[in-house]
Parts: structure tokens; sequence; C-alpha cells
């Protein structure tokens, strides 16, 4: 099996997540796609809005309906701070014969130095930048460069500028998020009262 790992806040998960997660499946031939949202993310305590367990509600309401989509707790069910190598060892652990890929945004580039033990999650898992592609972009489907010493491969996805910063902001402002977010978890952010 060829899966990947998608981590994050998901604070909330929005379309933005959905269409480069497909077209990770894509691009990259997998068999399954499974979301994590952490529990608490060590570089961003402080900075998350919704619970853990509304945010892993709302990923769960984003990838129920695509069927290459899992959504795992095990991050939100340890608790604590949630660090990527602990993540791929379960998984390592649950299917050791599987291939697996660990999807990253271009927002970790300078920053993936300071995650506990990277050079354990290059062992664990090939990492997939997920880079957005502009317009008329001519690059091939994938290509090498280099992170914490490793190889990284570039899969170009589509360029969508949406951030969980700017839906929190235009809830707080009263703004409408229809677009943003799938119908589902624009629901559940009105019915919690999320991010006023």
């Amino acid at each position: 099996m060829r899966i990947a790992i998608f981590g994050g806040s998901f604070d909330p998960p929005h379309v933005g997540h959905l269409l480069a997660a497909g077209d990770a499946c894509e691009q990259l031939s997998l068999d399954r796609l499974v979301f994590v949202p952490a529990a608490t993310q060590p570089l961003k305590t402080g900075r998350v809005s919704a619970s853990a367990e509304q945010r892993l509600a709302m990923v769960r309401l984003l990838a129920a309906n695509d069927s290459r989509f899992e959504v795992s707790t095990v991050e939100v069910e340890r608790g604590g701070l949630s660090f990527t190598v602990d993540t791929l060892s379960h998984f390592a652990r649950l299917h050791p014969a599987d291939e697996r890929f660990l999807l990253l945004g271009a927002d970790v580039l300078d920053s993936f130095g300071q995650w506990k033990e990277p050079q354990r999650i290059l062992q664990l898992a090939h990492p997939v930048l997920l880079e957005r592609q502009r317009t008329g972009d001519e690059r091939p489907q994938t290509h090498p460069t280099e992170l914490a010493g490793g190889s990284v491969t570039r899969v170009p996805t589509r360029r969508i500028d949406i951030s969980s910063t700017e839906i929190r902001e235009r809830v707080r402002l009263g703004k409408p998020i229809r677009g943003f977010v799938t119908d589902d978890v624009a629901a559940f952010i009105a019915r919690d009262g999320l991010y006023r």
C-alpha cells in the first residue's frame, strides 16, 4: 500500500486542504491518504482556537465524501504536544510493509530542522512538499530537492490562496466563509460558535 500522512492543526480545515489531498492522491498514486489532526502542535502553541475534538470533528466532515481519505485520532487521543516522529512511528508499527509519504506544506521548509528528530522522520516516511502551482507553470510533475540533508519530492498542487488564519478572521468579523470551507464544516463552525 502507498499511504500518505497529512497532519496539521486544521483550524479549521478548508477546501485548500481538500484539493491538495486530492492532488497528492493523483500525483503519488496513493492507495490511501490519512488526515491526522494535531492535539497541540509544538510550533503553534497558544495559536489554536478550536479544541482538538472540534478540529477532529471538522476534519471528519471534510474527508467524509472521498473514499481515498481516512482520519486518524492518534494525536488527539495521545494528547499533549504532537510530534510527527511519534505519529510516523505509530504508522510504521501498524503497517510496516506500507510505503509511507509525509505531506508537508511549503511553510515547513524553514522550520523542519527544529522538529523533533528530523532525521528519524526522513527514515520513517518519504517527505513530499505540496507546492502551490501557478497557472501555466511548466515544471515536471515531481522533482526532488533537499530537506534537512535528505531528499524531498515536490508535488505541484492547485494554487488556492486560502488559509485557516483568514477564515478565522472572516468569522470573527462576521463575513461569509462559503467557498472557503465545505458546507458541513461551515455549519459546524456556526453551530459551535467557533472563532467569534
